[in-house]
């Protein structure tokens, strides 16, 4: 379950990091992740009833700008990529199949929820989408991704200014401690406006 726009950052146990920023290394947040596609998922696929899961998956991957994010999302997890074997749109960089539904995947539909900054949710769902496929992205451009994630998650949205700082501050200096610092200083500095 996603948190609330407003909720509290909470540490992951397994990780010590904030909830969800450990992915994709650390299963808990991994999976807090994943659930925030698969809990859509399951809300959505219950209007179906007897229809097949697949079946449904294809039409929805087939149609992403008629759907939220997370459902398109969710419906690539459900197909088996015809050219690599992976789930479609997480294969290997080299797979023309996966890149060619990774793009496709950006028409699907992201409302932000009330509350946030507009672009919030698009924010969002980058993010997430990086965490998702760590193997297409730099390291550094992956641990600032995860370490944003919580906040993004609770409604805070840094300005395009903000992140292109802190993401260079980061390039030049990409030890997992000080993108760390990085990203807690810019969350006091959010807090205390």
């Amino acid at each position: 379950m996603r948190p609330a726009v407003g909720a509290a950052l909470l540490r992951c146990d397994e990780c010590g990091g904030y909830e969800y920023g450990g992915a994709p290394d650390c299963r808990r947040c991994r999976l807090l992740v994943d659930a925030i596609i698969e809990d859509e998922w399951h809300h959505f696929f219950e209007q179906w009833q007897g229809e097949n899961e697949h079946d449904v998956a294809r039409l929805i991957a087939a149609e992403p700008d008629r759907h939220d994010w997370r459902i398109v999302d969710a419906a690539l997890d459900r197909i088996v990529c015809d050219e690599c074997g992976s789930r479609l749109s997480r294969g290997p960089m080299n797979c023309s199949t996966c890149n060619l539904a990774h793009g496709f995947r950006y028409a699907a539909i992201e409302s932000d929820r009330p509350g946030v900054p507009p672009g919030n949710e698009h924010a969002i769902r980058v993010n997430i989408s990086v965490v998702r496929r760590p193997q297409m992205t730099s390291a550094q451009e992956l641990l600032a991704r995860r370490l944003f994630l919580p906040a993004l998650l609770v409604g805070f949205l840094p300005t395009t200014a903000q992140a292109q700082r802190i993401s260079a501050m980061i390039k030049s200096d990409p030890s997992p401690k000080r993108a760390c610092a990085l990203a807690d200083e810019w969350l006091r500095d959010q807090r205390k406006s």
